[in-house]
């Protein structure tokens, strides 16, 4: 079956819904642990599952494709199946980690050439090649290839990145017509809108993403150093346009209060690395603030913070660097993020989205 989105209550702009896939339903506002290379760094699927209550992850095209490989996925019968997830998974399209991670890359009408940040070898990433990629990785909603232009990016620049980028999901969407899934369940596209910090393009870019009438739509290429003034500002303008129909997906956004103005705005899904990377450098996402658990302070502090470890207990793994530290942090930044959102919808139905917020983003700015 196609995925559908149902939407069930708005408070102001945010937004409470469902989507829908053939692994499973996805309760909206959303976020999506980010699983690069088929995991969620130092957490088992179980405890994504059963205790972070994940109910979708990310995998990435590029990190895939170089490691483990196309062959090794399809083999395996694709990523649900090589990494015991049965649960929805989104993949990048690798455009990102393309421009941003490999090396000596080179940008033309027919795609991007790479060389790889693993071996140095050289490849190429087509619109074509990179929808093929993840009909084998098997995701249920694919992302277009687009060129994620320099957050600094002038209009001139900007502008001619768009069109290209709009240019490629045109490719994007004739190849994915024109293939089938390769494991049995439904493949969702979402196109991109790009356009810097420019609102008039960013006014075309959600316009043409539109026409196209995508089962989904994502907004890129924010959150990458400009203001967040500026973000919000580029998300109410596109979110305007974009259709209500449809989940939209703000890319690689953020920190809790960013999360909590985006879905004031009208966002249904969100990703990020910062719950576990920030994790595993010892900072703790909570309710009332974030902890340093590096910090002397804790070293002392015996009240639990997740099961029956104590905040001291953290320090002292942390210190040790012990495996065991990063993965309890990992977790518990990865559930407050799941609670945080949870809470959001709750509000959302219950009519008092705004006020709720309001309270929060006070206390998640706290340093505790």
């Amino acid at each position: 079956m196609p995925l559908t989105f149902d939407l069930q209550a708005t408070c102001g702009d945010a937004r409470a819904g469902v989507v829908h896939t053939d692994h499973g339903d996805i309760l909206t506002p959303i976020f999506m642990p980010v699983g690069t290379a088929g995991t969620v760094k130092a957490v088992h699927q179980h405890e994504l599952r059963n205790d972070i209550e994940a109910q979708i992850i990310l995998g990435n095209t590029y990190h895939l494709y170089l490691r483990p490989g196309c062959d090794i996925l399809r083999q395996a019968g694709g990523l649900h199946r090589f990494n015991a997830w049965e649960r929805p998974i989104l993949t990048d399209s690798g455009g990102f980690q393309v421009f941003s991670l490999a090396a000596n890359r080179k940008l033309k009408e027919e795609g991007c050439t790479f060389r790889s940040h693993i071996d140095g070898s050289r490849h190429l990433f087509t619109p074509e090649n990179v929808m093929d990629i993840q009909r084998v990785i098997g995701a249920d909603i694919m992302m277009a290839f687009d060129e994620c232009a320099p957050g600094d990016s002038d209009h001139r620049y900007a502008q001619r990145s768009m069109e290209l980028t709009h240019r490629w999901l045109d490719r994007c969407l004739a190849r994915f017509n024109e293939t089938e899934p390769l494991y049995g369940h439904h493949q969702a596209l979402f196109p991109i809108v790009q356009g810097c910090q420019y609102e008039d393009l960013r006014k075309i870019s959600a316009e043409y993403i539109a026409s196209k009438e995508p089962e989904g739509c994502a907004i890129g290429g924010l959150a990458v150093g400009e203001p967040t003034e500026v973000m919000y500002r580029m998300i109410e303008v596109v979110n305007a346009i974009l259709p209500t129909d449809r989940p939209r997906y703000l890319m690689g956004v953020g920190t809790p209060q960013n999360l909590l103005e985006a879905i004031e705005r009208g966002v249904d899904m969100f990703d990020c690395v910062m719950p576990t990377r920030n994790g595993r450098n010892g900072m703790l996402f909570t309710a009332e603030g974030t902890i340093n658990i590096k910090n002397k302070k804790w070293e002392s502090c015996f009240e639990p913070i997740y099961l029956d470890y104590t905040l001291a207990y953290l320090h002292h793994l942390i210190k040790a660097e012990e495996i065991l530290g990063l993965q309890i942090c990992s977790i518990i930044n990865l559930k407050f993020y799941l609670w945080l959102v949870g809470e959001a919808r709750r509000h959302i139905v219950e009519g008092d989205f705004a006020r709720w917020k309001s309270d929060m983003v006070q206390k998640l700015g706290r340093r505790l």
